[in-house]
């Protein structure tokens, strides 16, 4: 029984490509964001070191742009156009799915919804240059000394790993966006039960911007006070949900109407990081 192919490999050796392109996407992307952001930021959707925005685009390049390498300018504009659709489309699908934007290109003039620009695009035709003709001759080498029973095996023991994954994080995307809907809720209860009580309280909210975790327990009646307690447990809890992706993806902004409650999310965040984690200086006093 001959092996499946896909668009002419055979279909092991295309996983293991995608396993080890994703990894090397997940290691530039690392050290370009830790770089800019100056800290730590362990780059990728998933939990495990991978970005597979990177397997599949560097297979679309391997199956789709070698036969333009002996025409560079061909080659060029063909995987821009190419590799810039891939990343709108990518872009797109998990607005749509997440309603999160995790990352936005809109501060370049020359901008498609913030999905894609042109310097990234651009960017897009000189990585394929040089994951063609210098990163993937010396890839393909190396896993050609895979073959038989090992070779399957390790593509059984990648993909196990993969989808447990990819469950994990599908999973905890559903949890996040049950959190935001339930703390969007009760948020608007909250600012129901302030706009009922005192014309003060009213005009206080107004001038805190509808910033709901504002508000003291003093200044509501019983029933405010219940809406305020519901909605400061949801907002703990939703802080530590998302911790995760905001710490990943600092930039992400929410669609509407989770927008605001995002906004306040990141709040509760960086309140948590200045007030429960101790700085060097405290560190260091606490050593002495």
């Amino acid at each position: 029984m001959s092996e499946p192919i896909f668009f002419g490999l055979p279909l092991s050796i295309a996983f293991l490509y995608f396993v080890v392109y994703s990894f090397l996407g997940w290691c530039m992307e690392t050290v370009l964001c830790s770089t800019v952001e100056h800290r730590l930021v362990s780059r990728g959707f998933l939990y495990g070191p991978i970005c597979p925005i990177y397997g599949v685009g560097v297979l679309m390049m391997i199956c789709w742009f070698q036969p333009f390498m002996d025409r560079p300018v061909i080659f060029y504009l063909v995987a821009m156009v190419c590799m810039s659709a891939w990343e709108y489309l990518v872009g797109w699908f998990l607005e749509v799915t997440t309603h999160i934007k995790y990352w936005d290109y809109s501060w370049s003039r020359f901008n498609l919804k913030g999905r894609i620009c042109l310097p990234v695009s651009l960017a897009w035709g000189l990585l394929s240059y040089l994951v063609l003709f210098f990163i993937h001759p010396r890839v393909a080498g190396f896993l050609a000394r895979f073959d038989g029973v090992f070779l399957y095996f390790l593509d059984g023991l990648l993909l196990g790993i993969l989808l447990a994954d990819a469950t994990a994080t599908v999973l905890q995307l559903v949890k996040t966006s049950q959190m935001m809907k339930r703390l969007r809720q009760a948020g608007d209860e909250l600012r129901v039960r302030a706009h009922l009580g005192k014309a003060e309280l009213s005009d206080l909210l107004e001038n805190l911007g509808d910033r709901l975790e504002d508000l003291l327990p003093d200044q509501l009646d019983d029933a405010g006070r219940a809406a305020k307690e519901r909605y400061d447990e949801l907002m703990a809890r939703t802080e530590m949900v998302t911790r995760r992706f905001r710490e990943t993806y600092h930039g992400m902004r929410a669609s509407l109407p989770d927008a605001g409650t995002l906004e306040s999310v990141k709040r509760r965040g960086e309140w948590v990081k200045a007030h429960l984690k101790p700085t060097k200086r405290e560190k260091k006093d606490k050593k002495e």
